[in-house]
């Protein structure tokens, strides 16, 4: 599975341009075959999520990762409100076989308080950790991941990784998880994430670093009339 890399994306109906955009995002840019997974609510047979919060259909799916590899092999975990900036290929080769998951290790106060669809968005422990993660689907404390422990647990719990020891927690660059408006504009960014709202939305279709998203867009769209 080296040869190929596993992508499981962030799928809401509501935005779903957003999901397309990024795969073409990967796929102008990688070096090597991937596959892409899309966290579709109604594909997901054996996982009926009994949470009532949360500002989109994946917030927690992202924690079936490790369940949907059958336990096996790594996979990335992506946002379907970003863009791919580099070879997705770059990220792979960080995998670290001594921790579970690999993330951003974000620590800022959010610049607003709604986001996209008008959803609260609130400063918490670990913010946007989550968004991006590089999974170690096979690590020992990744296999308690079960629909039926997911569901059982918090959302707090389930975000601030605390099925995990710290030193199970792996670091990546700032720029792998790029938030964009919440973040100065960086053309060294790898991986800019639209937390606040996608370019899609009206309301943000004109914001900071919106123009790499619409370069994508048309990508996505050639040979459409």
């Amino acid at each position: 599975m080296d040869r190929v890399i596993f992508i499981v994306v962030g799928f809401d109906q509501r935005e779903s341009i957003a999901y397309h955009v990024f795969c073409q995002s990967v796929l102008d840019k990688s070096s090597q075959p991937v596959c892409f997974l899309p966290l579709a609510e109604s594909t997901l047979q054996g996982f009926k999520d009994v949470h009532t919060d949360g500002s989109n259909k994946f917030i927690y799916s992202r924690f079936l990762t490790p369940y949907l590899t059958n336990f096996s092999g790594w996979a990335i975990f992506a946002d379907g409100d970003m863009v791919c900036e580099t070879d997705i290929s770059n990220l792979w080769a960080l995998r670290d076989p001594s921790k579970a998951v690999q993330v951003v290790q974000h620590n800022y106060q959010t610049t607003a308080n709604i986001k996209y669809l008008g959803n609260k968005n609130e400063n918490y422990p670990r913010k946007n950790w989550s968004s991006l993660i590089l999974w170690n689907c096979n690590h020992k404390k990744n296999k308690v991941l079960t629909p039926e422990f997911i569901n059982s647990q918090s959302g707090s719990y389930l975000h601030r990784f605390s099925w995990l020891e710290d030193d199970d927690i792996g670091s990546l660059t700032l720029e792998w998880n790029w938030l964009a408006i919440e973040y100065p504009e960086n053309k060294d960014a790898k991986i800019i994430h639209y937390t606040l709202g996608t370019p899609c939305f009206k309301d943000y279709s004109s914001t900071s670093m919106s123009n790499l998203w619409y370069g994508y867009y048309k990508d996505a769209l050639e040979g459409f009339d």
